[in-house]
Parts: C-alpha cells; sequence; structure tokens
C-alpha cells in the first residue's frame, strides 16, 4: 500500500504489474478490492493501481471536500504523481463520474474511459434532496456500516453474484467502522453531486465504454439510460444481463472484455499509452 499526499491528507493505492498505466476508482462506500477480480485480469499486461476514495478504506479522514471533482482532482494529481501517463481510467458509480470529469478537464492525462455504472445525473434538485435525507436518517446512528452492507448486498448486487461477495461486504462493512470513516462517508453523501460530472460529460473526447447492468436499482431504465450516456460520451454501451451496480465483480468477465476492446482502438508509446492527438 503506499500513499499520495493531498493539501488535506492522504489517498491511499496500491501500484502492481509494468506496462501502461490502468487507475481503477471504486464507488461510494467501497473500497478499492471491489477491483479484485479485474485486477487479477490485467496486472500481468499493464500497470495497474487502484485506489481509495477520501475518507474511505486506507485513505485519511481528514478530508473536508468530497464528490465527483474532489475525487478527480485526486485520480489526476495520482496520474501525474506515478509519471507514468496518460492513464486508462477505470472507475465504478461516483469513481466513473469522477474519471468523465478528470477527462474533461485533463485529456492529457486520460487515455481511455472504462465506465461501470456512472451516475451523470441525480435525477433532478428533488431526487437529489430525497436521496441524501434517506441516506443521512439510515446512516446516523452506530448501525450505519451494517445497514450499508445489506443494502451493498441486495438490491445493488442482486442477479448474479460473486462467490466473493460476502468476504467484500464484511470487508467494506469493517472499514465503515475504522474511526472516522462513517464520519467521511456522510459527509460524502451530504456533499455528492453528479451534477459536476454532468455538466462537463459534453465536452469529453476519450476514447470510452460504459457498463450497466440490466439490474441496477440506480436508474428507472437501465437501457435507456445507458444508451443517453454512451450517446453523450461518444462511447461503446454494454448492457450486462443479470447484473446490478457492482459488473466490476459481478461480472468481471464482460468488464474485462469490455476493456480489452478499448485497449484494442488505443495506441502505444513505448510503455505508455499515446497521446491521443498526438
Amino acid at each position: 500500500m503506499s500513499m499520495l499526499e493531498r493539501p488535506d491528507g492522504r489517498i491511499a493505492y496500491t501500484d502492481e504489474g509494468t506496462g501502461p498505466l490502468v487507475v481503477l476508482v471504486p464507488g461510494m462506500g467501497d473500497t478499492q478490492a471491489t477491483w479484485r477480480d479485474v485486477v487479477e485480469g490485467l496486472r500481468g499486461s499493464y500497470r495497474v493501481v487502484t485506489t481509495d476514495l477520501r475518507g474511505h478504506g486506507d485513505s485519511d479522514t481528514s478530508f473536508t471536500r468530497h464528490g465527483d471533482d474532489a475525487t478527480g482532482e485526486d485520480v489526476l494529481a495520482l496520474v501525474e504523481h506515478l509519471d507514468a501517463g496518460p492513464a486508462v481510467l477505470m472507475g465504478n458509480s461516483m469513481g466513473a463520474s469522477a474519471a468523465v470529469w478528470a477527462a474533461a478537464q485533463r485529456p492529457d492525462l486520460v487515455a481511455g474511459l472504462v465506465l461501470v455504472s456512472p451516475l451523470l445525473s441525480t435525477g433532478g434538485r428533488a431526487m437529489e434532496v430525497a436521496v441524501k435525507m434517506t441516506f443521512r436518517v439510515l446512516f446516523s446512528g452506530p448501525w450505519g456500516p451494517a445497514l450499508w452492507g445489506r443494502y451493498y448486498t441486495s438490491p445493488l448486487s442482486r442477479g448474479r453474484r460473486s462467490p466473493r461477495l460476502a468476504e467484500h461486504v464484511e470487508q467494506v462493512v469493517a472499514a465503515l467502522r475504522r474511526p472516522g470513516r462513517m464520519r467521511a462517508f456522510r459527509a460524502l453523501v451530504n456533499q455528492l453531486d453528479h451534477g459536476v460530472a454532468d455538466a462537463v460529460a459534453d465536452q469529453v473526447t476519450t476514447p470510452a465504454v460504459v457498463v450497466v447492468g440490466d439490474r441496477d436499482p440506480d436508474y428507472r431504465d437501465p437501457a435507456a439510460t445507458l444508451a443517453t450516456m454512451a450517446e453523450r460520451l461518444h462511447a461503446s454501451a454494454v448492457l450486462v444481463p443479470d447484473v446490478a451496480h457492482y459488473a466490476q465483480h459481478q461480472a468481471p468477465e464482460v468488464v474485462l472484455d469490455a476493456t480489452e476492446q478499448l485497449i484494442a482502438s488505443l495506441t502505444r508509446d513505448g510503455e505508455r499509452w499515446a497521446v491521443r492527438g498526438a
């Protein structure tokens, strides 16, 4: 485990393999271990770096800012710190939204995007307020980590399940029980605004693929939402049957196949991805 120094704390990351850089970002309430199956499939050919969000996993809990843009800033800082960019960014949920934001800000640092269940809109202000109020009540007490674990298990993982799901959820709950983690989780819920990614999505020119499970409860109509996001990002679209929010461990072979197809469209400059347009 390594640590990236940021102005208000440190971001934990794991660095494995050699080759062009791939950076993987988890979603809210998750840890970098969510990418375990995907990492196993990539590290033999690429330099694979997985991160924890601010206040999550092994990252510090000293941060006061949270959300898509704050996470995007951390990811860009990490790519610059590693001095191995540009990177293919892979994100799940808000991690995917952060990757979209990062690609819009610094296309020179982002060679490609693999977006698993990205959230580019909260569904309107009323929906945003309702979700935040619900989460604030549900996770306000000591029962919060266990309740998140149940929500993670179902409905967010309904349908096909990884044989590692129970082990992973146990690890996620244990991480949230560490000092300061649940406070950071609640701060993220209060500050999260996918509008920052939505506002810049049309500016993204980076090659991309969007992967969505057809049972994902975060979308009213997963297939229609996938089509809209893919059109906006000029991306390939993959709808995964019998999968909800976590295709990276519910159907890792699908995510790996989509990633390899995206990578096949990129060019290399030695041990780096070639900068687009260079």
